[in-house]
C-alpha cells in the first residue's frame, strides 16, 4: 500500500485559529501548529498535502504554512456539517488511493528517531490495511475523544484488531463495549488524531451523507472494522492537543523538554517555581 497522499482537517468553528498559534519547535525555529503538522506529515514520505479549511480561509493558512505554502492544496468545508463532512470534502483529492488524515488541533512528539506519522505509515504499508493511532487513555479523558476496542492482534505488542468504534463514550458505555484485554484499569484504546485510512472511508462517508445522515469518522470506522481489516497501533509517541484548557502551553512545554535547550527551559521552571509564594 502506497500512501502519497495526506489530508489535514482545520475547518471546524472551535479549530480555525489553533493551527494559527505560534510556538518554538524542538529546532529552536518558531513555527506555527499548522508548519509543524505539515512536517510531521511529510516526514512519514507523503508528497501532496490538503488542508481542508472554513470558506475564505486558506490565503491565511497558507501564509501561516510558511515554506510548505507553495505545496499545499486546499479545499473548503461550505457547511459545518461535522468532522465526517470534513474528511469526506477531500474525496476528490484523495481519489482511490489510501491516505494520511491529521488533525489540525494535535501536535506529536516521537520517543524515537521515526515520527509518529512515519511510524503509522510503516505499520499500515506493512499490514497493507487501514490503520488508526492509538494511546490507552484514562477515563476521565473519554469525553474528548472517539475510543476503539477490539483485541490484541496476533499477540503482537501494541497493534489491535478493532472490533467496535464509539465517539466520545461515557465510562459506563466504555466498560460495557470497549474494555481491551491487556490495558490497564480505566483506560481504553482513545484516537491519536492520526489515521491513515483507505477508500472505502470515503464511500462509507458519501453513503451516509447521501442518505441524509449526519457523517460521523467513528460510525464510519466502526463500519469499516466489519468490512474490512481494520488495526489500531499504539506509536511510540505522545499527542498533545493543543485545544484543551494550557493544552498550547503544555505542548510548548513538551517541545522545549525534547530540545536542545531542555537545560535552560528545565533551569526557567525551577526559577520561577522558586520565586512563588508558598
Amino acid at each position: 500500500m502506497d500512501i502519497r497522499r495526506a489530508v489535514i482537517t482545520a475547518a471546524g468553528p472551535s479549530q480555525r485559529t489553533l493551527p494559527l498559534q505560534t510556538l518554538v519547535d524542538r529546532d529552536g525555529k518558531t513555527k506555527t501548529a499548522l508548519a509543524i503538522i505539515i512536517e510531521e506529515a511529510l516526514n512519514s514520505g507523503t508528497e501532496e498535502i490538503c488542508v481542508v479549511v472554513h470558506p475564505g480561509d486558506a490565503g491565511t493558512y497558507r501564509a501561516a504554512a510558511g515554506e510548505h505554502g507553495k505545496r499545499l492544496q486546499f479545499v473548503e468545508q461550505g457547511q459545518a456539517l461535522g468532522y465526517g463532512h470534513a474528511v469526506w470534502s477531500a474525496r476528490q483529492f484523495t481519489g482511490t488511493e489510501p491516505f494520511l488524515l491529521l488533525v489540525g488541533d494535535h501536535l506529536y512528539l516521537s520517543r524515537e528517531q521515526r515520527s509518529c506519522a512515519r511510524q503509522l505509515v510503516e505499520v499500515a504499508t506493512a499490514e497493507a490495511c487501514a490503520v488508526s493511532a492509538v494511546q490507552a487513555t484514562h477515563e476521565s479523558k473519554l469525553p474528548y475523544y472517539g475510543v476503539a476496542g477490539g483485541r490484541l492482534a496476533e499477540n503482537r505488542k501494541g497493534l489491535y484488531l478493532v472490533s467496535e468504534v464509539l465517539e466520545k463514550p461515557t465510562p459506563t458505555v466504555a466498560e460495557q463495549h470497549l474494555i481491551v484485554p491487556g490495558l490497564r484499569a480505566g483506560h481504553y484504546l482513545c484516537f491519536f488524531g492520526m489515521h491513515v485510512l483507505t477508500p472505502a472511508v470515503m464511500e462509507l462517508l458519501g453513503a451516509d451523507l447521501a442518505g441524509g445522515q449526519a457523517a460521523s469518522l467513528s460510525r464510519t470506522l466502526a463500519r469499516l472494522a466489519g468490512r474490512e481489516h481494520f488495526l489500531a497501533c499504539e506509536l511510540q509517541g505522545r499527542r498533545f492537543d493543543i485545544g484543551l484548557k494550557y493544552g498550547l502551553l503544555i505542548a510548548q512545554l513538551a517541545l522545549a523538554l525534547s530540545s536542545p535547550a531542555r537545560a535552560e527551559v528545565l533551569g526557567g521552571l525551577v526559577e520561577l517555581l522558586a520565586q512563588e509564594p508558598h
